[in-house]
């Protein structure tokens, strides 16, 4: 297997026109491509600067999860924290976890994030919907959102080899009209779900009034057990001071 590694986002047009399958950190294809047989061409991003990108509004598809850091908002910190072990954070990609995962614990953050996703085809890179990626199981070059004024992030405990831990993701953006608005998924197996509504922050917060609402929402089709987590989240999350 010839694995490329291309340095722009040109040259990784040019692998994907000559059939280079895309690698990510190749925490998950390697099992199955000792099993199956490998591709002649492979490529990783890791060399392209788009996909590298670390910054308070972007992530790029071939950061690896142990480099998330402080300048991104908590929520996506305490998501990538929580995935595998450490050798596997070290590997593994933000790109792979949201498309090539079943798991997708990325997913629950980006989506309360109300990220965009960049992807790259054979014609050039353009932005589009990440539900869009994750179903079509497109190239992500990278993501985009605007900053959050809270967020925040809680994975139940879960047994190895066991059923997906429930997750509770959520962040509140300050919207033009100066009103905020609260996001939140929730992660049920292999399921997200997710749902928006207006919200007070502080000692203005009325949570039972945001959790009816969120109940309006896709969100109501999460069981009892996971409502339960979603109404101690949001309450503390709502409480709390502005930040990231």
């Amino acid at each position: 297997m010839l694995l490329r590694l291309p340095t722009s986002v040109s040259e990784a047009q040019e692998c994907l026109t000559d059939g280079a399958v895309p690698v990510g950190g190749a925490t998950l294809v390697w099992a199955t491509w000792q099993r199956d047989g490998f591709p002649e061409q492979a490529m990783s991003l890791r060399d392209v600067p788009e996909a590298r990108v670390v910054d308070r509004e972007a992530l790029g598809a071939a950061v690896v999860l142990h480099q998330i850091d402080a300048r991104l908002p908590e929520v996506l910190r305490r998501a990538a924290a929580t995935i595998g072990t450490g050798a596997v954070r070290r590997t593994a990609t933000v790109g792979g976890n949201l498309v090539g995962s079943t798991l997708r614990c990325l997913l629950p953050a980006a989506h309360v994030l109300d990220a965009r996703a960049v992807v790259l085809e054979t014609d050039g890179p353009y932005e589009t919907d990440l539900a869009e990626v994750v179903a079509k199981r497109q190239l992500l070059l990278g993501l985009r959102w605007r900053e959050p004024v809270l967020s925040g992030y809680h994975k139940a405990a879960g047994e190895a080899g066991g059923p997906p831990p429930l997750v509770v993701a959520s962040a509140v953006h300050a919207g033009d009209d100066g009103r905020h608005r609260l996001r939140v998924a929730v992660r049920d197996g292999h399921e997200v779900l997710g749902g928006s509504t207006t919200c007070e922050l502080g000692a203005d917060a009325d949570v039972l009034t945001v959790l009816r609402a969120l109940r309006s929402t896709a969100l109501g089709a999460a069981p009892t057990a996971a409502w339960d987590v979603v109404a101690g989240h949001v309450t503390d999350l709502l409480a709390r001071p502005a930040a990231r």
